[in-house]
């Protein structure tokens, strides 16, 4: 029986152009795909021979979205290279601001990327309000669970229904059936989504008081860009401190009484899909670590990091993003070459950015997986495709030995009724991202106490003052890497400097770890690999697809249309018999 061909492009709510190819065997489960990143955007090449210390503003623009990442590990590769000590406020109060992108990030990513995939917002029209009330009371203390509530929640819905427009929740597969929520639950998750729209704002403005704004928050290297003085009305004053507990106070709420028992009365109708999207979570899983207490000291930071392979939790393996034979990238299948030949994986300081587009002119049908097919290269540690995120953090906290993760982790899976072999799935990597979220939270209040009592001991600092001077700077060639354990998974950014400019510049980011491409020896990407085996009901409405893909919360460019040559707009799934 012949195979049927599945596209989707662009896959939508997430941050970027993405395409997705499927081969369905004659039993409907997929036996290949690719991932595809269809923009190319240069950075690296934008920075070349700019002055290091502007990096960050530039690198930042990566993302729209995790805007944050990409400036903190711009500003630790930098401050790597010059050897430069940040003070310890500094120190926390970026942890600080990392802290509150993970839960907000996470919150929002659950809520209005990842939800839609398992809530059906049409059934809710048909909910009792009253049933809705009782389920959300009997999950959480959250104050607003009344039946008025649900009621006008419902109403809302209603109206957009009967306008023909369904706003927010327009163009998706509602009414299929691998939808399984009674109407109730939907209605309580539609009703959570809005609420999650309208708290996410309200996180990130400690991101404005330290930052100066949101999003693309201001950061410096050697420290941060504000000053502290409890009795000045333009410095991090005692005002602006109590305005960021209120903040963290309503995260906590948040996170504990929305986010975490949301996720479990959903993933409790979807336990099945404990058996798919593993990809390769059991095989190899890695992250750098991060919230230092210490900078630049990796053994102090807070969350571990760690490779693990084959699910050995017993031999957590280091990583070191300096050695040339750990992290490497490779582009068989991807749109670059490198001036000594494209079967070669080379190390980030070694890396290049050499742009050949191979592939047909769009629109295009098909892309052939035997040839270049992405604008992501294949990243490897030690040669294997490895799965970074809050999936690989949860379990490399768990072969840490960490207490509190394990407790929440037992927790869960308890709830679901599930053995710890779930975790590596498509349910188990959303389950991760929101006890992920419930850690960071903790984190975040934390670091708001150590903050207030090194403030309290007199201790005002938040700049360095460490080769600022370029005239300090040796001409001679400089290396640094920041790393960042960012909510999609392990970023890194290596820069080099030489004659006190940057002579090299390499990213590779989350995404790109997680979505790459085949390497040469034909092994797939994580997202690749993790849609292999799975059952698609329909292909013309590939929601399982797209279950799976967003669990990784993917990340690519900082766009969300796809065009051809003239033009125009490119949305939709093409099925090939």
């Amino acid at each position: 029986m012949a195979t049927n061909r599945v596209v989707v492009d662009p896959i939508t709510r997430i941050e970027g152009h993405m395409r997705v190819q499927a081969t369905l065997g004659a039993d409907g489960k997929i036996t290949d795909a690719t991932t595809s990143s269809a923009m190319f955007r240069g950075m690296e090449i934008i920075l070349r021979g700019r002055d290091p210390r502007e990096a960050w503003a530039l690198a930042e623009r990566i993302c729209g979205v995790c805007t944050l990442v990409h400036a903190m590990a711009s500003v630790r590769s930098v401050e790597d290279a010059l050897k430069i000590t940040i003070p310890k406020n500094a120190n926390t109060i970026r942890n600080i601001m990392m802290a509150v992108l993970q839960v907000h990030d996470h919150v929002v990513h659950f809520y209005h990327l990842h939800a839609l995939d398992w809530v059906d917002i049409i059934s809710a029209l048909n909910a009792d309000p009253k049933k809705t009330a009782e389920i959300a009371q009997k999950i959480s203390h959250w104050p607003k669970s009344s039946v008025g509530y649900f009621t006008d929640t419902q109403a809302r819905l209603k109206k957009f229904a009967a306008s023909g427009q369904l706003g927010l929740f327009q163009n998706a597969y509602w009414g299929h059936p691998a939808y399984k929520l009674p109407a109730e639950v939907n209605l309580l998750a539609a009703a959570h989504y809005i609420e999650a729209l309208a708290w996410q704002k309200e996180i990130v403005k400690i991101h404005a008081v330290f930052g100066g704004k949101n999003p693309h928050p201001n950061l410096v290297v050697g420290g941060v860009p504000c000053s502290i003085n409890p009795n000045h009305p333009d410095a991090i004053n005692i005002e602006r401190l109590s305005l960021v507990k209120s903040k963290i106070d309503e995260a906590i709420e948040i996170v504990e009484q929305l986010y975490v028992p949301d996720l479990i009365a959903i993933a409790g109708f979807y336990k099945e899909w404990a058996q798919w999207g593993a990809g390769v979570s059991n095989k190899g899983i890695m992250d750098y670590g991060d919230f230092p207490r210490v900078p630049g000291d990796p053994s102090t930071n807070r969350w571990k990091g760690g490779a693990i392979l084959n699910n050995n939790l017993k031999e957590i393996n280091p990583i070191d993003p300096r050695d040339p034979n750990q992290i490497q990238e490779f582009i068989a299948h991807s749109f670059f070459e490198y001036d000594k030949g494209n079967k070669i994986g080379l190390h980030p300081w070694e890396g290049e950015t050499n742009p050949k587009y191979t592939g047909p002119p769009p629109p295009y049908d098909f892309l052939d997986f035997d040839k270049q097919y992405t604008w992501m290269k294949a990243p490897r540690w030690r040669g294997h495709a490895m799965e970074g995120g809050p999936l690989s953090r949860t379990v490399l906290a768990l072969a840490h030995g960490d207490k509190e993760v394990q407790a929440d982790v037992d927790w869960a899976l308890k709830q679901l009724d599930v053995p710890l072999t779930a975790v590596f799935s498509t349910l188990g990597r959303t389950l991760c991202r929101a006890l992920e979220a419930k850690r960071a939270v903790y984190l975040l209040r934390d670091l708001y106490n150590e903050l207030v009592a090194n403030i309290k001991a007199g201790d005002y600092a938040t700049m360095s003052n460490e080769k600022w001077d370029p005239e300090s700077w040796s001409d001679a060639e400089l290396k640094g890497v920041g790393t960042y354990a960012a909510p999609r998974g392990a970023l890194a950014h290596w820069v080099k400097i030489k004659d006190k400019k940057i002579l090299n510049y390499q990213a590779v980011v989350a995404t790109t770890w997680n979505g790459g491409p085949k390497d040469a020896t034909g092994q797939h990407g994580p997202m690749e690999s993790s849609l292999l085996g799975t059952p698609v009901h329909d292909g013309h409405k590939p929601l399982e697809i797209l279950r799976t893909i967003h669990s990784f919360d993917p990340c690519l460019a900082c766009s969300t249309h796809l065009v051809d040559p003239d033009g125009n707009e490119i949305s939709n799934v093409v099925v090939n018999q």
